[in-house]
């Protein structure tokens, strides 16, 4: 692989696509696929649960001081 080979790949893998470069039909192929593999993943058995807004994985903490807890 040459290097410019090489440098396009890692420049595509930390494109950040933010929607200004993408067509109307572009925009509507990733809809389908996106609807073809939601369709594969429940036909697959796959489900889908609504959750509340506010459930997290963890519980708040408290915050941790470590002021004043190095010796003199």
């Amino acid at each position: 692989m040459s290097d410019n080979q090489n440098n396009e790949t890692s420049s595509d893998q930390f494109h950040i696509d933010d929607g200004r470069d993408r067509s109307i039909s572009s925009r509507e192929a990733e809809r389908s696929e996106l609807e073809e593999a939601m369709l594969k993943f429940l036909g697959d058995g796959g489900s889908v649960e609504k959750i509340d807004r506010d459930l997290r994985k963890d519980p708040p903490r408290r915050p941790e001081s470590n002021y004043g807890s190095r010796p003199i």
